[in-house]
C-alpha cells in the first residue's frame, strides 16, 4: 500500500511517503512556507523512492484543527492530487497525529493516555484526549477549542501524558493548572507527516477512505475568519 500524507496544520509542515510500512518524510519548523514546500518534498519522496504518483493508492492529510490557512492548504492539496489520479482521501485529526509525539516511558506497558494540545491563538487552545494502543490513537473525548482554564481531562486518574504547542500557550497556563493530572509534558511537539501516514495506513486497511469531495476541515472555531482587530493583535503578538 502507497499513500502520500500532508501535515500543515501547524508551524511545521511535512510530508510523508508510506511505502507498504515504510515511512519516508521530510519535515521543517517552516511557518508561511507551507504552500512553496508541501508539493516539491511529495515529488522529492516520490522520486527517491522510484514511484510515480499513478502507483500511489491514495492521499492522506492533516484535517485540523490548527491554523486555518494550514488546513485549508493541506486539503486542497491532497484533494487536486487525489482527484487528478482518482484516488480516495485519508483524512486524520491533527491531534491523534500530535498524539503519537508522546513520549512513552521505557518499559511502561500500553495503552496510554495523552492528551494534546495545540495553541489555538487568541487566548484559546485546541485539545484532545486520546489512548495510544497498537500504534493508533484512538479518541476518548470530543476534541475542542477553549480557553487553557476551561480545558478538561476525562475522569479522575493521573498518569497522562501531555503534548503539543498548547501547553505552553498563555505562559504555560495548561500545563500549570493540570500538572498533577500528567506524568509527563512535552510543550515542544508538534504533528509529523509520519505519524500521519502510520494512522492513514490503518484506517485505509480499515475500508475508511472516502472521496476527495467529502473532506471536511475541522476547524473547531465558528468564527474562521478573523476580524481586523484580531488580524492585527495576532500580528503584535507574532501569530
Amino acid at each position: 500500500m502507497k499513500l502520500l500524507a500532508f501535515e500543515t496544520s501547524t508551524e511545521a509542515c511535512s510530508v510523508a511517503l508510506w511505502l507498504d510500512g515504510e515511512v519516508r518524510e521530510r519535515f521543517e519548523l517552516a511557518p508561511r512556507r507551507h504552500a512553496e514546500l508541501s508539493l516539491p518534498w511529495a515529488e522529492a519522496l516520490l522520486a527517491e523512492a522510484g514511484i510515480g504518483r499513478s502507483q500511489l493508492d491514495a492521499v492522506a492529510l492533516g484535517r485540523g484543527p490548527g491554523a486555518f490557512t494550514g488546513v485549508r492548504l493541506a486539503i486542497a492539496v491532497a484533494q487536486g492530487i487525489a482527484l487528478a489520479l482518482d484516488r480516495p482521501l485519508l483524512p486524520v485529526s491533527t491531534l491523534a497525529v500530535l498524539a503519537l509525539r508522546a513520549c512513552v516511558p521505557a518499559g511502561e506497558a500500553a495503552p496510554h493516555r495523552v492528551y494534546a494540545s495545540i495553541d489555538a491563538r487568541m487566548g484559546e487552545v485546541y485539545t484532545g484526549a486520546f489512548e495510544l494502543r497498537d500504534g493508533e490513537a484512538f479518541a476518548l473525548d470530543a476534541e475542542r477549542v477553549c480557553a487553557p482554564a476551561e480545558a478538561v481531562v476525562p475522569g479522575e486518574n493521573g498518569g497522562w501524558l501531555g503534548v503539543g504547542t498548547g501547553f505552553g500557550a498563555a505562559e504555560g497556563a495548561l500545563a500549570q493548572r493540570l500538572a498533577p493530572r500528567f506524568a509527563a509534558i512535552d510543550a515542544q511537539a508538534l504533528p509529523h507527516a509520519a505519524d500521519l501516514a502510520r494512522l492513514a495506513a490503518a484506517a485505509y486497511a480499515r475500508g475508511e477512505a472516502i472521496a476527495p469531495e467529502l473532506v471536511e476541515p475541522a476547524y473547531l472555531r465558528d468564527n474562521v475568519a478573523l476580524t481586523i482587530a484580531e488580524q492585527v493583535a495576532l500580528r503584535n503578538r507574532g501569530g
